[in-house]
């Protein structure tokens, strides 16, 4: 048993995947590369809606501000990650780990609610197309996105604070790579009682209440396509909504399995947490371009726009 002393802990020691000299230059190659497609896909999507003007729709107007959630998830745990690698010390200050644990719940809440926006935006376009451009009009659009931000603020705040009335006088290891709330709380002098319940009440309730009500608009959204008696008018609905049900399993997967169980400690926690701060925002420019013909066709017509401005730039 770790023996505890009175000295306030006022840094902690990040000890990352992996111990081992060897494999830590190959995670830091493999996140430092996915990391930099992350920023690269996420921002092309941004960009190429926010320049054409046929991408400017409810639906892709929500897409762009996923891709933005997904930038700064990945940002907020994978820089401090590639410079531990590199440096000796591998600490993060108290400040700074409860700053860390805060964003990435917050940015993590406001993308669970986020998704639920974007199934309620498909279930209206798919369920009520006749009243889809009433419903989903600008200010209601925007509405709509401050309130995910809302949302992931108070859960971020909700998570985060129980936690930073936590006592750590020794040991200072995180077993992770990012500062976690049950890694801490296994730190912590005092009782962990309010923090443990608030992680899985809070966490759990969210992701709980996220994945039911996805779960509820894709039911009535596969009811309603089911019905369209045109082949190729349901092969176009099911495709639609193929790329956002395959980001949603890829998000809330793993997020059920950390926080819908008692705050034990599991070999596999780690390796989950990189599937949904670097893997999953990776994984999401492919899912939507690949699978969008509007995205690839405006992503041509942005080529072709840098071409011809290269033309002129050098006449």
């Amino acid at each position: 048993m770790a023996v505890r002393n009175d000295t306030k802990v006022t840094q902690f020691i990040l000890l990352g995947l992996s111990s081992d000299p060897d494999l830590q230059i190959i995670f830091f190659v493999l996140f430092l590369m996915i990391y930099l497609v992350t920023i690269a896909g996420n921002l092309l999507i941004m960009i190429t809606i926010y320049v054409d003007f046929q991408l400017h729709t409810p639906m892709y107007f929500f897409l762009s501000h996923l891709s933005f959630l997904d930038l700064c998830i990945s940002t907020a745990a994978v820089p401090k990650f590639l410079v531990n690698v590199l440096s000796e010390s591998k600490t993060i200050s108290f400040s700074d780990c409860i700053a860390q644990l805060f964003f990435l719940h917050f940015l993590g809440g406001t993308e669970c609610f986020h998704l639920v926006l974007m199934a309620y935006d498909r279930y209206v376009a798919i369920c009520n197309p006749l009243r889809y451009t009433t419903i989903m009009n600008r200010r209601a659009c925007l509405l709509l996105v401050v309130s995910t931000w809302v949302g992931g603020f108070i859960h971020g705040f909700g998570q985060t604070f129980p936690t930073a009335q936590l006592s750590f006088c020794g040991p200072n290891e995180i077993n992770h790579f990012f500062c976690e709330a049950h890694p801490l709380s296994l730190l912590a002098c005092s009782s962990t009682f309010i923090s443990d319940n608030a992680d899985i009440v809070n966490s759990g309730s969210v992701s709980v209440f996220c994945f039911m009500v996805v779960s509820i608009s894709y039911t009535y959204i596969i009811s309603t396509v089911l019905k369209i008696r045109s082949t190729e008018g349901r092969q176009k609905a099911f495709s639609t909504c193929a790329s956002h049900l395959l980001v949603i399993i890829l998000f809330f997967g793993p997020m059920v399995f950390t926080y819908l169980r008692p705050p034990v400690t599991l070999a596999g926690d780690k390796l989950i947490s990189v599937f949904y701060t670097l893997i999953t925002p990776w994984l999401n420019p492919f899912i939507y371009t690949l699978r969008n013909e509007k995205m690839k066709e405006a992503m041509k017509r942005l080529g072709g726009r840098k071409v011809s401005l290269l033309g002129l730039h050098k006449n």
